[in-house]
């Protein structure tokens, strides 16, 4: 899947998915297996609805009031020794960075999974200046190896298999490694626990940051977060400005939200919050941590009615698990770091000045809600991706045979005469067309839909036609009713009508 292109089209990008058997599977079977991870373990909670409401409540609260938690944040984290840099773009985050860095000497860094840091493209930049940079979660070092972006928020390689992993371990490793799960985890421990070392800088992402006491929380499950910000001497952390909880009492909600919602645990197997670097009675961690909060679109977002609830998502990846257009085709048809229906708007909306490349992307998705019913915080992604598609047709962000069809289609549909005529048209024009009641052609605008689906044909006699029938059908039988009970039902009728 490195074939993947981020310039190419939405089209193009979703036909490489669709001719990839392997991946479709692969995709499929896993969240598959997720979403069943995910009832059992809601039902096991119990009174889930009750837990989304809180969640939802607990993250429109926060963002309703960012500056102000934002503020608390920065200056809980100043007093426990941290330094907090603001960026305001991609830009900013990799300056700061690389400032960092040089006043470090800084030659290796090793990083837990991080979608802003993906965000940012920091490991680009790093690389660019000579520094050795290595993913440190499994499946983000997987993909480092290919050479590729992550598939999914959660499970960067859900793509891949035994085979092309132990393909890519046994290329890095100098030596033919079997495609068993114990010998290829064997060789990524101790190829980690290296650089682990070795490295000069840790960096971390941040699933929650909490504005009572300025700590920062990592959720991880295979302990990798708490060697990144323990063993290196100095800690990076990229954080979304919206990652902001107000207390722990929050977090208590969030902890078994989220894990229940990505994976179908009850809890993840390590939590680690951090307040500032090692104090002198401490036995581990960074001796100076800065934590770089990023826009980056984000605020364009604050006080905007349509996409502002977009900013309380957890990033629990349950949305992408549900979609039927990501369990097709993957994550890397979305060509940008977010995927599946949370990628499909917040793509559009950070990517604002690029909105030509980027508007397209909406259209990756069925409206079909089960996104919405997935999300343990309730955001409603099926309505903000209408929004988004509402918007790129007012900008004229689309193609001109769709523009042309949907004027054609107004114009017809808004003439109840033109319709009904368009219609029985449409009855005689088809006929070539029809066998066993479906329209197979591959012709046209058909050929699309008719690829993978068969078209239906018109009915005999449309819901209009019906409707007039049955219309004279009912005047027929007012008409035969006895004098009596005809006056009883005016009568009925025109009290109603005061009553309104």
């Amino acid at each position: 899947m490195s074939g993947f292109n981020p310039t190419s089209t939405l089209e193009e990008r979703a036909r490489v998915a669709l001719n990839d058997e392997f991946l479709r599977n692969a995709v499929k079977y896993t969240t598959e297996k997720l979403r069943t991870n995910k009832k059992s373990a809601t039902d096991e909670l119990g009174n889930w609805e009750d837990w989304r409401d809180r969640g939802r409540m607990i993250r429109l609260h926060t963002i309703a009031h960012l500056d102000y938690y934002l503020s608390l944040f920065v200056e809980n984290v100043r007093k426990a020794g941290g330094y907090v840099h603001f960026a305001k773009d991609t830009k900013e985050a990799v300056d700061i960075t690389m400032k960092i860095m040089e006043a470090k000497k800084a030659k290796s860094v090793v990083k837990s999974k991080s979608m802003v840091s993906e965000e940012v493209h920091i490991n680009h930049a790093l690389e660019e200046n000579d520094i050795e940079v290595v993913e440190t979660d499994l499946g983000e070092y997987i993909i480092q190896l290919a050479g590729e972006t992550p598939s999914h928020i959660i499970i960067p390689a859900i793509h891949k298999n035994k085979q092309q992993v132990a393909d890519l371990f046994s290329a890095e490793a100098g030596e033919t490694l079997p495609p068993v799960t114990k010998t290829l985890a064997g060789f990524a421990r101790s190829k980690l626990r290296e650089k682990f070392l070795e490295a000069d800088i840790g960096m971390t992402g941040c699933n929650f940051a909490i504005a009572e006491s300025g700590s920062m929380v990592l959720f991880s499950n295979e302990g990798n977060a708490r060697m990144v910000s323990t063993v290196p001497k100095t800690q990076i952390t990229f954080m979304g400005m919206e990652r902001i909880i107000p207390s722990f009492e929050d977090l208590e909600v969030m902890a078994s939200l989220l894990p229940r919602a990505a994976t179908g645990q009850k809890l993840t197997v390590y939590m680690s919050a951090i307040n500032g670097p090692k104090r002198s009675e401490d036995s581990d961690g960074p001796e100076e941590m800065h934590i770089i909060i990023l826009d980056n679109g984000r605020s364009q977002q604050l006080g905007d009615p349509e996409f502002q609830e977009v900013l309380n998502c957890i990033r629990c990846g349950a949305c992408l698990n549900a979609c039927p257009v990501y369990r097709h085709v993957g994550g890397h048809t979305y060509g940008w770091v977010y995927s599946g229906p949370i990628g499909a708007v917040l793509t559009p909306v950070l990517n604002l000045d690029n909105r030509e490349q980027w508007g397209e992307v909406a259209n990756a998705s069925t409206l079909c809600g089960a996104c919405h019913e997935a999300c343990p915080v309730k955001i409603p992604l099926h309505d903000m991706l209408v929004y988004i598609r509402r918007r790129n047709v007012e900008e004229g962000i689309v193609k001109k045979a769709e523009q042309l069809g949907m004027k054609g289609f107004q114009i017809v549909a808004s003439n109840h005469r033109l319709f009904r005529s368009v219609l029985r048209f449409g009855k005689v024009a088809q006929l070539p067309l029809v066998k066993n009641g479906m329209i197979s052609s591959k012709l046209g605008p058909l050929k699309a839909w008719n690829s993978f689906r068969h078209a239906p044909a018109l009915a005999p006699q449309s819901f209009r036609d019906s409707w007039s029938e049955l219309d004279q059908e009912l005047k027929q039988t007012k008409n035969e009713l006895p004098a009596d009970i005809k006056q009883r039902m005016e009568e009925i009728v025109a009290k109603r009508g005061k009553q309104r």
